[in-house]
């Protein structure tokens, strides 16, 4: 059996991890072949495909990035109008390749699954540093993100408590804020704003008065996607649109920026924004996240001995399983009410 191997969507620490431990255990344990197939799913479509032997991902369980290099194309939209499961199948046949393994977010593997309902043999493996997806406990990637986050935040708050300023943080997170809220509370952070949960300005001056008024200097971390709660109770979005990405959504970015100078007009207080961006995104993956990417890789090469069509494997406590892709992405796995409420009584 020859067997490709795509990653696809937004980058992410681990994907190497993933790569290496499903190429290792195939070649030494089921005798497979590899190939490795470029830029997601840009590259069974236009035909990107090269060898990937045991010899090229030996060592790469501590690399970030992928090498095999990443695109936001959509199985289905294609490039230029070539695309769907005819077109995937036809290249597929070309280089002898009998299954997929396809390392992604919700969106590559909604893909995945639409594709394996039509009949092709894919294996999906969930990869987000956001951790939003709900058929698995954790996606690798996020442990990293954190920690990076975690890191910055306790870097800003030496500046800030010198010069006495609130600094608002803003870290990536579009629907969902598992990254605000772990690397909030793993910062002690004196207020958490997240997607999940509206806050009105006057609360979010509240929490920065009380934090100065006990000799701190505040500290506000912010998911992208927050939005603050008017007088009608409604939320509303203070950040000016900067159009769509490549898969058509809008472009986020800059409530800490928007934020900043409505919290210094509140209270008074000097305020200053950082965008952390994709710094999330980058560098060596943490030892958990290797961990569980290659434990991933390897879960994955068994889904597909066992020709397990259509199948993402997942985290379910600390074992690893296999659950449907198409439910595993029916929905986002949001931040619990309960749990922010928990967090929040530390706040200020």
């Amino acid at each position: 059996m020859s067997i490709g191997i795509l990653t696809s969507g937004g980058d992410c620490p681990g994907l190497n991890a993933v790569i290496r431990g499903a190429v290792m255990k195939g070649d030494k344990i089921y005798e497979q072949e590899f190939v490795g197939i470029r830029d997601g799913w840009r590259g069974l479509i236009v035909d990107d495909i090269s060898p990937l032997p045991r010899r090229r991902v030996r060592g790469l369980s501590k690399e970030g990035g992928t090498i095999l290099g990443t695109s936001r194309t959509h199985p289905y939209n294609g490039i230029d109008g070539v695309g769907g499961p005819k077109a995937i199948r036809e290249v597929m046949d070309r280089h002898g390749i009998e299954a997929v393994i396809a390392i992604g977010g919700e969106g590559t593997l909604s893909g995945a699954a639409r594709l394996a309902i039509d009949g092709l043999p894919i294996v999906g493996v969930p990869k987000t540093i956001d951790n939003d997806l709900s058929g698995t406990d954790y996606t690798f990637g996020f442990d990293t993100a954190v920690s990076i986050a975690t890191e910055s935040i306790d870097r800003l708050r030496t500046t800030t408590e010198a010069h006495h300023r609130c600094m608002v943080v803003e870290v990536m997170g579009r629907h969902v804020g598992w990254i605000a809220l772990h690397a909030g509370i793993a910062s002690g952070a004196h207020a958490i704003l997240i997607p999940e949960v509206s806050v009105t300005l006057e609360q979010i001056a509240e929490w920065v008065r009380l934090t100065q008024a006990r000799g701190r200097a505040p500290v506000v971390v912010v998911s992208e996607g927050f939005q603050l709660k008017n007088d009608r109770g409604e939320s509303e979005n203070i950040v000016a649109e900067r159009g769509l990405d490549a898969a058509g959504r809008p472009r986020l970015g800059g409530i800490g920026e928007a934020l900043a100078p409505l919290i210094e007009a509140k209270t008074g207080i000097e305020t200053r924004a950082a965008t952390l961006g994709h710094l999330q995104r980058g560098g060596v993956p943490t030892a958990y996240d290797r961990v569980l990417a290659t434990r991933f890789g390897h879960a994955a090469i068994d889904a597909v001995m066992q020709r397990k069509w259509g199948q993402m494997v997942a985290l379910k406590g600390i074992d690893i399983e296999t659950v449907p892709m198409d439910e595993a992405t029916k929905e986002l796995k949001k931040v619990p009410r309960e749990q922010w409420d928990d967090v929040a009584v530390l706040f200020g």
